[in-house]
């Protein structure tokens, strides 16, 4: 479908992929397209809902100046994927055995690995960057107990909230893995420590802001630059984690799956980060907060909830989303909402037939305190097309 729906509050506008909006997006939506450096509009995908300071499911484009609370504390969260050489008739009839050896082997929520899980040369690249970075902020180093030890061995982890690992089947019975991860701690500690140092150099100039989580870095500033540096080393942290999950979940199907071979193709795309791209006539940051890059022929992920759809997209390259699309079904209720409103019995009832969780301390992951995700994927035609449809047969979360 196309545009759905304009916000002229702003100095820009505001373009979005959907008619159903909650008011305090719609709020975020305004307050983001106040700011003096947006450039040409703000793009909201069909999952839009409320985020802190801008909203998820926002394509935001920034001349001369990052917003680090819009890219969120999950620096680099996104996606990967693998479509095996193995049908679902290779698959043993229970998977539970399955479910358990991947458990076994990737740690979940705050767990993490009891020793060095990746090579050494991965470690000292990565290590490299972050030395730098912790050289000009040793405040941020305090920030995690045990820093080295810490980030090196949550490499190759999951974390908890809505991350997730799934086998799941396409529409040829063929066997995917697919992924949701970013990165981890570090990340988390990266995006908070620029997220309050962006609100105290606002308090320093006396500036103005429609919420203090806008706060932002101008560039040519020291902090501006030194966020760049951080930031891109978080979203190569978020995308190194999410390939060393998948060679581990590819070692426990090769020892439990003799008829196991090859993979066929792979994806591996962000939906939290910020990049410099070319959007009408100019070179600008594009911040995608809970967005993927949707350019022309481009393969990208769109997870449905625990126990819905999920599809490998091509993007179309549309100008007005930026190159964008939605990257989930989007939250219709808070987690306490979901934890209030359902019950075990709904948590099983909508999880039939998948091997998963089924217990009180992931119900706010349940299906229904999602959007739908067939009526996303209506809303963003004009945004991409379906490649292959998933179902998943196995999830573990954290």
């Amino acid at each position: 479908m196309p545009i759905q729906k304009v916000i002229t509050k702003g100095r820009v506008p505001v373009k979005i992929y959907t008619d159903e909006i909650e008011a305090s997006a719609y709020e975020q939506l305004v307050n983001i397209s106040q700011l003096p450096f947006i450039h040409s509009h703000v793009a909201a995908m069909p999952d839009v809902h409320c985020g802190i300071g801008a909203t998820v499911g926002s394509v935001i484009p920034t001349k001369g100046a990052i917003i680090p609370a819009a890219v969120g504390v999950d620096i680099g969260c996104g996606m990967n994927a693998v479509r095996l050489s193995l049908n679902a008739d290779q698959l043993p009839d229970n998977l539970r055995g399955l479910r358990s050896a991947v458990e076994r082997d990737v740690p979940v929520g705050f767990a993490m690995h009891k020793r060095d899980a990746v090579s050494d040369s991965t470690i000292r690249a990565l290590s490299k960057g972050l030395s730098l970075i912790w050289e000009k902020h040793p405040k941020l180093k305090g920030k995690q107990k045990k820093p080295y030890q810490t980030w090196i061995r949550q490499l190759g982890t999951l974390g908890g909230g809505n991350h997730f690992i799934e086998l799941c089947l396409d529409e040829n019975n063929d066997v995917w893995v697919m992924l949701h991860s970013g990165s981890r701690g570090i990340g988390n500690a990266i995006g908070r420590y620029f997220i309050e140092m962006a609100r105290r150099d606002m308090e320093k100039i006396q500036m103005n802001l429609p919420d203090r989580d806008l706060a932002y870095f101008n560039k040519g500033t020291q902090h501006f630059d030194d966020y760049i540096e951080a930031v891109d080393w978080a979203q190569e942290y978020a995308m190194v984690n999410r390939r060393e999950m998948m060679r581990l979940i590819l070692q426990v199907l090769k020892s439990r799956l003799p008829q196991f071979k090859v993979t066929k193709e792979a994806i591996n795309c962000h939906h939290n980060y910020v990049t410099e791209e070319f959007h009408f006539g100019e070179s600008v940051f594009v911040t995608r907060k809970g967005a993927i890059r949707a350019g022309e022929g481009e393969l990208g992920i769109i997870p449905g909830s625990m126990g819905a759809k999920s599809y490998i997209v091509r993007g179309k390259g549309n100008l007005n989303s930026f190159c964008s699309c939605a990257h989930g079904a989007g939250r219709l209720m808070s987690r306490t909402q979901a934890k209030k409103h359902f019950s075990m019995q709904d948590l099983e009832q909508q999880t039939q037939g998948v091997e998963c969780r089924k217990d009180k301390a992931v119900i706010d992951e349940i299906p229904a305190a999602y959007k739908d995700i067939d009526q996303v994927m209506e809303n963003q035609t004009d945004l991409v097309e379906v490649v292959h449809t998933l179902k998943q047969v196995v999830c573990v979360k954290g």
